[in-house]
């Protein structure tokens, strides 16, 4: 207890939300204070760390060959440990610094968010990650209960809530009742995907070979899951490489073929929704069908994505408020009050 009084002098407790697209940290008491891309510049042979967050994004796809852009993350779990731990490193350190606090001496706690359908050595890894930035203590809060938190939801109550948290690298349908999950499913299909499908599909249409920023750009401007009655069709210019000149070609995009291109995975998301709800004993589905499905994360921002799971399951759907950042909210929480840390069953670890 004097320890954790001591370091409070001289550091922050975060919450921090890693996801395989962004990182959201939460300085508890004082609110959000790092929303960035989760990517980091490094030297392919030295390992030394050029850039970080929203200046490394910029240099994906424009790097000479002695730098590598990269994101550390894929599909929700850590797939290179070393960047990972330079990422956390440089926002612990700046967050601090930023506020004249020793770097020497500054050791936050840390709530850290995670993936259901991780196994426990890729759980591991996420806490060492956390560790090894200089953390003092690195809990792991599952991402459905840290989104229910932060959006408020009622899940210690004896009803059933389901959330669907659709991110960059995974999406987690959850079953959430008296604090804990009672069904879930995590999927690999997710904003990523998505992304990657609409670099097919232009490749296959036109022959035109887009990036990943484009393509994701393509998504929020103009991407929908339903047909937007009463709207004129949206269109929007891309700029790719022609396959078969090799030179650059500009082409007139519509959101009717970006919705094609999304909606093989929407199915995928849908089916799962499908799947839990055949799963969910009688009486939680009696408070699911009237409270409706939540949906949280980047993608569910995505124009018509509620109508088109509502129409599918015949349950209503609503957007939780601030779905990009429920669940570094729902992660600061835990840090706010050790019961709740105890309720949502945080792991922890200590260096």
């Amino acid at each position: 207890m004097f320890t954790d009084r001591f370091f409070n002098i001289f550091t922050h407790n975060l919450g921090v939300s890693l996801g395989t697209s962004n990182i959201y940290i939460s300085v508890v008491g004082k609110g959000i204070a790092v929303r960035e891309p989760t990517v980091v510049a490094r030297n392919k042979k030295s390992k030394v760390i050029v850039a970080v967050g929203e200046e490394a994004k910029k240099m994906i796809g424009r790097t000479p060959s002695q730098l590598e852009a990269i994101r550390p993350l894929s599909e929700g779990v850590i797939s290179d440990f070393d960047a990972t731990v330079g990422l956390l490193s440089y926002f612990f350190n700046k967050l601090h610094q930023s506020n004249g606090l020793h770097i020497e001496i500054s050791r936050p706690k840390v709530a850290i968010s995670v993936p259901t359908g991780i196994t426990d050595v890729e759980k591991k890894a996420v806490q060492d990650a956390a560790l090894n930035a200089n953390a003092r203590q690195a809990y792991l809060v599952e991402e459905p209960l840290a989104a229910a938190l932060g959006a408020k939801l009622p899940i210690f109550d004896p009803a059933g809530v389901l959330l669907v948290n659709i991110g960059g690298g995974s999406t987690e349908i959850s079953i959430i009742s008296l604090g804990g999950i009672v069904i879930n499913k995590s999927l690999k299909t997710a904003g990523d995907r998505m992304d990657e499908s609409i670099i097919n599909y232009l490749r296959l249409k036109y022959s035109v070979l887009i990036g990943l920023p484009s393509a994701e750009n393509l998504k929020i401007k103009i991407g929908s899951a339903t047909d937007i009655k009463g709207k004129e069709e949206n269109l929007e210019i891309v700029r790719g490489r022609d396959l078969s000149t090799g030179l650059p070609k500009s082409l007139r995009v519509s959101a009717s073929e970006i919705r094609e291109a999304l909606v093989p995975h929407l199915r995928q998301i849908v089916s799962a929704v499908s799947d839990i709800i055949e799963q969910t004993p009688p009486e939680l589905l009696g408070d699911i069908t009237q409270k409706g499905i939540y949906l949280s994360g980047g993608v569910s921002q995505l124009a018509g994505l509620g109508e088109f799971i509502s129409e599918e399951v015949k349950i209503p759907c609503q957007v939780v408020a601030d779905p990009l950042l429920s669940v570094v909210r729902g992660c600061a929480m835990v840090l706010e009050d050790e019961s709740l840390l105890k309720k949502v069953k945080g792991t922890g670890g200590v260096r």
